[in-house]
């Protein structure tokens, strides 16, 4: 698999990044197993996780497999900390908690640092300043190699990769940047992509292929095995299930009927290959559904495809993002 840099870093992770929201839920450690090791065979090296996934469960199984399956020096660990299961406060980014987080998931992963640590979300109670140094201090005492964000809207992204720029050599630049980004949700072009390419910022979309729907799975009914049929993944899935999502999904399936490939290919490699985007984040639930997503390696979309696809898909943006004057 294709290698490529994550932002403006030194560090090189596979072009397609597997995920593990479901690990220690609704995957056990056997399709866990299956999934880690179909994805190493095919040259993928970054796995995302996070310290909420499974209650702490998908960060302990993978680090079950790390120690008997996969070799860990073969693997780019990223996790998360900052969400928390507390209905008055969702998001900690307080020095204290995100620290303490880290080495918890540490210790769950068990291994001595974690490749890239992300802030879950923006916490809005805590000075940023204060949550981007729990960053620093990661790095500078070595639990992590490179740092970065997660759901940062485009002004609390350039806001902290700014901030972290401001002091070289001391401040830990921030080499990533984690959100929903597909066919299907194109928002981060708004503003959070702008400010991740200016500011060399890599760009790992979650939910590349919209929730699932982008492989036309969902376009006639809802299959009995899928999340749209999970009593808790259902309300994720159902935002994509309408009239607009599906114009876009039916362009998906006649570009993938012209080129004779699968719905999925078209959507993955389409979101693959957009300007400032290192990796998508694609979660499986057994070793089948991987390798159909690993299939994509050799595609590449024509030109007109893409045009064909941004056009049905495009998002509406105006004033103030596009030129005054024309408007």
């Amino acid at each position: 698999m294709e290698q490529r840099h994550l932002g403006r870093t030194g560090l090189r992770v596979s072009r397609i990044g597997l995920g593990t929201l479901t690990w220690g839920r609704d995957t056990d450690e056997h399709d866990a197993a299956g999934l880690l090791k179909a994805f190493w065979e095919a040259g993928g090296t970054l796995v995302d996780t996070a310290d909420v996934y499974g209650d702490g469960e998908a960060e302990y199984l993978l680090g079950r497999l790390m120690d008997g399956l996969v070799p860990r020096r073969d693997l780019v660990i990223s996790t998360k900390a900052g969400s928390v299961p507390d209905p008055d406060r969702r998001v900690d980014g307080s020095r204290g908690h995100l620290l303490a987080a880290l080495d918890a998931s540490l210790a769950r992963l068990g291994t001595e640092y974690v490749d890239v640590w992300h802030i879950h979300a923006y916490d809005p109670d805590t000075p940023l300043e204060e949550t981007l140094q729990a960053l620093d201090l990661a790095v500078s005492s070595g639990r992590a190699r490179y740092a970065g964000v997660s759901n940062f809207c485009g002004w609390q992204l350039a806001k902290a990769a700014t901030w972290q720029l401001a002091a070289p050599g001391i401040r830990t630049r921030l080499s990533s940047t984690q959100l929903e980004y597909s066919l299907l949700q194109r928002g981060i072009e708004r503003e959070v992509l702008p400010a991740a390419l200016d500011l060399g910022i890599g760009l790992l979309p979650s939910s590349p292929l919209g929730r699932g729907v982008l492989t036309g799975k969902y376009r006639d009914s809802t299959p009995a095995d899928s999340r749209g049929a999970s009593e808790h993944l259902a309300p994720f899935v159902a935002p994509y299930l309408d009239e607009t999502a599906g114009r876009i999904v039916d362009a998906v399936r006649t570009a993938a009927d012209g080129l004779a490939v699968t719905p999925l290919q078209v959507a993955l490699a389409w979101i693959r290959d957009r300007p400032g985007v290192t990796a998508p984040i694609v979660g499986a639930r057994n070793a089948q559904q991987l390798t159909a997503a690993l299939s994509v390696e050799p595609l590449s979309l024509p030109d007109e495809i893409c045009r064909a696809l941004d056009d049905v898909s495009a998002p509406v943006h105006r004033y103030p993002d596009h030129d005054w004057s024309t408007l």
